[in-house]
């Protein structure tokens, strides 16, 4: 796997991993707070089923202008680094809060989107005690406290409507945890039912938060089979 590199437009410092070269391409969105590295065993995964992924994390606030920043810009900032890298369009996929991300690049940039991947779908209801939970299953080198901050601060702005729906015609997978208790399965049935025709749902038995770390195979087969049908 490639190292991560940074891209600076306009002086943000995006990190970004790009690997693969033929195949569909995936851009992957760690959850909030974290950086690429813990999504570096799926996306190895993937690429050796002949996959091009690009990790996309997120930008981290110098300054406290810096952390004023809306989903919107969080959005803006994947489609940048897909111009930079000539990505014209992928899959945007996110585990948790990065699939908050994934859905506003679809709503806001939809001509470069051919898919959302939800690994785990975000609800209004998430709580701060779940989230607790969730942390403490987190490697400490993934964490990132001012991103977190960042993130959150978004997010909270933000009215649920312009980061839980859905663009118009775009396909969507949900791979999810049974056992996952900050993004619970019933988000993703919900979801479903709001689009059965275009929304398609996978579970991972036996899988809490961090299933795309601890279930690798099981979480990268059901990408590899949707994409090479779709």
């Amino acid at each position: 796997m490639t190292d991560t590199q940074i891209f600076e437009p306009d002086g943000r410092a995006i990190p970004y991993a790009d690997d693969g070269s033929s195949g569909p391409a995936v851009v992957l969105l760690p959850a909030r707070g974290l950086n690429i590295s813990y999504l570096g065993p799926l996306a190895h995964a993937l690429v050796e089923e002949d996959f091009r992924i690009v990790r996309i994390g997120p930008r981290h606030p110098s300054t406290a202008s810096d952390a004023a920043v809306s989903l919107h810009d969080l959005a803006r900032d994947v489609v940048d680094v897909m111009d930079h890298i000539g990505l014209a369009g992928a899959w945007i996929g996110g585990h948790a809060f990065g699939g908050t991300v994934a859905r506003t690049v679809s709503l806001d940039h939809p001509e470069r989107v051919a898919g959302v991947l939800l690994l785990g779908v975000e609800g209004a209801e998430q709580t701060d005690e779940l989230a607790a939970g969730a942390d403490s299953e987190i490697p400490e080198q993934a964490r990132d406290a001012a991103v977190d901050s960042m993130q959150r601060a978004a997010q909270d702005a933000a009215p649920e409507v312009e980061w839980s729906s859905l663009a118009p015609a775009v396909p969507v997978l949900v791979i999810q945890g049974s056992e996952d208790r900050l993004t619970p399965p019933v988000n993703g049935e919900r979801l479903r039912a709001s689009a059965p025709d275009r929304v398609s749902v996978v579970q991972v038995d036996g899988a809490g938060h961090l299933f795309p770390v601890t279930h690798v195979g099981a979480t990268s087969w059901p990408i590899e089979d949707y994409l090479d049908w779709d």
